[in-house]
C-alpha cells in the first residue's frame, strides 16, 4: 500500500471475506479504531477491542482523565527471551460521552517490561463493545493480539524494513510481502525465535538455505 490511510478501508474489505463472524472478537490497531470499522463488526454480530492512542487525541484525552486510581487492577506477569513483562488492565463501563458505535467497556493497560535491568512502561486505553468481559478475558485477548504484533508486524517492520521499501508499483509490494510472510513462517516452522538471527544464519551458507526449503 502507498499510504498507511489506505488500510483502513482494507479491514473492512478484509472482514468482507469472512462468510461468519458472529460471536468473533476482533482486535485491532489504533490505526483501525473507526467509527465505520466498529460499524462494520457489529453489523456481523462479532465484537471487536480496540485501541486509542494520538490519532483519537480528544478521546484519549478524556479516556486518560478517568478515574483510573480507585478502579481495582487485574495483572499477569510472563517471561521470555530475556525479558519480564507484567501486564496491568482495569477496566469500566463505557461513560455515556462516548459517541463510538458499540462501545461497552473501556479499560486501561498498563505494560512494564523489563530487560537487562533496563525498565520501559507504556500506557494504552482500549475500547471493546463486549459489556460481559471481565479484566483477564480482556487481557488474554489484547496479549495475544501483542504477540501476533511481536511474531509478525515488528519482525516485517523492523527486521525487514518493509515499511521503507522502495518497491511500490503494480503487484510487486503484494509480492514482496508474501515472499516475506514466507520466509518467516519458514524459519519459524524450523524452530527460529530470533528471525533476525536466523537470516544471518542462512545468508552465511546458502546451503542451508536450500535444505530449510526442501524440508520446511
Amino acid at each position: 500500500m502507498t499510504a498507511k490511510s489506505n488500510e483502513i478501508p482494507a479491514v473492512r474489505d478484509l472482514l468482507k471475506a469472512f462468510t461468519d463472524l458472529a460471536g468473533a472478537v476482533i482486535t485491532i490497531d489504533a490505526l483501525h479504531t473507526q467509527g465505520d470499522t466498529a460499524q462494520a463488526i457489529t453489523d456481523r454480530q462479532a465484537g471487536y477491542v480496540m485501541t486509542v492512542k494520538g490519532n483519537m487525541p480528544t478521546l484519549y484525552k478524556r479516556l486518560k482523565k478517568l478515574p483510573w486510581a480507585a478502579i481495582p487492577a487485574f495483572s499477569a506477569v510472563s517471561t521470555d527471551h530475556g525479558r519480564r513483562a507484567r501486564r496491568t488492565i482495569k477496566t469500566a463501563l463505557a461513560p455515556a460521552w462516548i459517541e463510538f458505535t458499540g462501545a461497552a467497556q473501556v479499560a486501561q493497560v498498563r505494560r512494564t517490561v523489563t530487560r537487562k535491568g533496563k525498565k520501559t512502561v507504556e500506557i494504552v486505553y482500549l475500547i471493546t463493545s463486549d459489556r460481559d468481559a471481565d479484566p483477564a478475558t480482556l487481557a488474554a485477548w489484547i496479549r495475544g493480539h501483542w504477540e501476533i504484533e511481536n511474531r509478525l508486524h515488528w519482525v516485517r517492520d523492523v527486521t525487514y524494513q518493509e515499511d521503507k521499501s522502495l518497491v511500490r508499483t503494480g503487484n510487486a509490494p503484494r509480492v514482496m510481502a508474501t515472499l516475506r510472510s514466507l520466509a518467516i513462517s519458514l524459519l519459524r516452522l524450523d524452530g527460529h525465535t530470533n528471525i533476525a538471527a536466523a537470516n544471518r544464519h542462512h545468508a552465511r551458507d546458502p546451503e542451508r538455505t536450500l535444505t530449510l526449503l526442501q524440508t520446511a
